[in-house]
């Protein structure tokens, strides 16, 4: 399993672990993910996905994963996020027709 946020795309960054003496040694700074299960309101559906607390903190403040989605970049999300984002707006379509 990815350490990668599904909804976000926020991967582990590399920095330095400097001591009192300046002596700098390599770690890494891991994405803070979680497991949840979201409701789509337009598929009356819910989805398990693994995203960061930061993500879920978007996710409230923009209405649900129906308005995350609709303001996510494509190039971000994961494969399965995508592939959420498509079928609510084929139902979007739908509805309107």
């Amino acid at each position: 399993m990815s350490r990668e946020c599904e909804l976000t795309g926020t991967k582990p960054i590399v920095g330095h672990l400097v001591s009192h003496s300046q002596v700098k040694t390599k770690r890494r700074f891991l994405p803070n993910l979680i497991d949840v299960t979201l409701h789509s309101e337009a598929l009356d559906q819910k989805f398990k996905l693994r995203i960061a607390a930061k993500a879920l903190r978007t996710v409230d403040k923009l209405g649900g994963l129906d308005g995350f989605l609709a303001k996510a970049k494509d190039d971000a999300l994961s494969s399965k996020a995508l592939k959420i984002k498509r079928s609510i707006a084929k139902k979007a379509v739908a509805a309107e027709a």
